[in-house]
C-alpha cells in the first residue's frame, strides 16, 4: 500500500478550479452524500461545529469513497490539533486566523515531519494505514496540503508575505470574520468587504498562488471564480437542510 497522491494539492499547484461544499453538520451521512454529488472538495469544519477528533475519523471514512476531497479546518493554528488531524488521515488542512508570515510558518512546520517541521511521529496512525503504508514517513510531507485562512484587515495587510511562505499551498479569505474586522459584522456583501476581497485575490493572482473563499450565494460564487479564485465553497450543508425543510413546510401548508 502506497501513500495516496493528494489531488487537491495538485489542483492548487496548477490552479485548477475546485468547487466545494462546507460541512458543519458533523454528519457522516451528509458527508457521504456530498462526496458523491460531483463536488471537488468538502470542508469538514472543526472550528465552528461539534466535530472532534473521534467524530472526524467517521467523517473521513464517510467521504473516502466519494469524489469530494476532505479539507479539514481545525479549531486553531495549534501544532497539537494539527498533529491529531493529520494522524487520523487528513491530507489537506485549512488553518484559521493566520495573521502574519510567522504564524503561516508555524502552521506549515506543524504539518511537516523533521527536519522540515515539528510534526510528531507515529508509526501506527490511521494516516499510515496503521503502519501498513509503504514509506509514509518519508513521503507524507510531499502530499500534505496546507491552506491558511486570512480573516482580518490586519492579515490582509500581510497577505503577500504570508502567501510566499514556503509550504503554503493556498490562501483562503474568510469573508464573515473579515466583514466583522472591517466594521461590517454580519454583512460580508458590503462594498468595503468586497473591495478588500477583490484586492486580495488580485494580489494572489499576481503571485500565482491559489485563493479560496466561501459563499452560499451562487451569483457571488460565480463572481469569485471570475475574479480568479481557485477553490470556492458554494454551499453549506446545514443551510441547505434548513432551506429544504422550510420549503417543504411551506409547500405542504400553503392554501
Amino acid at each position: 500500500m502506497d501513500v495516496k497522491t493528494n489531488p487537491f494539492k495538485a489542483a492548487m499547484r496548477s490552479r485548477t478550479k475546485q468547487i466545494g461544499v462546507w460541512s458543519m453538520s458533523a454528519s457522516p451521512v451528509a458527508v457521504e452524500i456530498i462526496g458523491n454529488s460531483g463536488f471537488d472538495w468538502v470542508c469538514l469544519d472543526a472550528e465552528h461545529s461539534p466535530v472532534d477528533i473521534s467524530n472526524l475519523v467517521t467523517l473521513l471514512h464517510a467521504g473516502s469513497a466519494g469524489k469530494a476531497h476532505p479539507v479539514v479546518r481545525p479549531a486553531w493554528n495549534d501544532p497539537v490539533l494539527l498533529k491529531r488531524v493529520l494522524d487520523v488521515g487528513a491530507q489537506t488542512v485549512l488553518v484559521p486566523f493566520v495573521q502574519n508570515a510567522e504564524e503561516a510558518r508555524q502552521a506549515v512546520a506543524a504539518c511537516r515531519y523533521p527536519p522540515e517541521g515539528i510534526r510528531g511521529v507515529s508509526g501506527s496512525s490511521r494516516a499510515s494505514a496503521y503502519g501498513q503504508m509503504n514509506g509514509y514517513l518519508k513521503k507524507a510531507n510531499d502530499e500534505i496540503c496546507v491552506l491558511v485562512q486570512l480573516e482580518t484587515g490586519s492579515a490582509l495587510q500581510n497577505l503577500e508575505e504570508i502567501a510566499q511562505v514556503e509550504g503554503v499551498d493556498g490562501v483562503f479569505i474568510g469573508p464573515s470574520d473579515l466583514a466583522a474586522s472591517l466594521g461590517h459584522l454580519g454583512n460580508p456583501g458590503h462594498p468595503d468587504v468586497q473591495n478588500a476581497i477583490q484586492e486580495a485575490i488580485e494580489k494572489l493572482n499576481k503571485l500565482g498562488k491559489a485563493g479560496g473563499i466561501l459563499t452560499t450565494d451562487i451569483a457571488a460564487a460565480r463572481k469569485y471564480l471570475e475574479w480568479g479564485f481557485t477553490f470556492v465553497a458554494s454551499a453549506l450543508d446545514i443551510q441547505l437542510l434548513m432551506g429544504g425543510l422550510k420549503n417543504a413546510l411551506h409547500e405542504v401548508t400553503k392554501d
